[in-house]
């Protein structure tokens, strides 16, 4: 499992013209599922997702996690994000987990993030064209696996 994480001051997620989900300040996470992602590698996932440290501090420091913060979580669905690039000059999807249990996998992290994170969890909706609407906050982005 892999997860594109931005700090974020806004985020949302719109399909067919229609806004699905949406934050403040806080983290969208973009969700890609492997072919070898397991319910182990999911709780790790949510933990690495609300504990990572990208919030700063009083000093300015990035010592602050959503969890700390209480900010919201926005969860993207992804399959692209798991493409293997390494050669040509196209992606291919063999690296990615096959739809069912990608939704299955990804909507296991949802239920465990929402249990964990009471502030929110927003989602997009799995499978669809979705448009992303963001304003970065510093630029920060991190990739993160299990």
């Amino acid at each position: 499992m892999l997860s594109l994480i931005q700090r974020v001051s806004q985020a949302s997620v719109s399909v067919d013209g229609e806004v699905v989900g949406q934050i403040g300040a806080g983290l969208l996470a973009f969700v890609g599922v492997e072919p070898e992602d397991n319910e182990a590698g999911l709780a790790r996932m949510a933990e690495r997702l609300l504990g990572y440290r990208v919030f700063a501090d009083e000093a300015g420091r990035m010592n602050r996690s959503l969890r700390d913060t209480g900010g919201g979580l926005l969860l993207v669905s992804q399959f692209t994000l798991a493409a293997d690039t390494r050669s040509g000059m196209r992606p291919s999807f063999t690296s990615a987990a096959p739809p069912a249990e990608a939704e299955r996998l990804f909507n296991q992290l949802v239920a465990i993030c929402r249990e964990k994170h009471v502030p929110g969890v927003e989602t997009g909706r799995f499978g669809a064209h979705m448009v992303v609407s963001l304003v970065n906050d510093g630029p920060v982005t991190f990739l993160l696996r299990p």
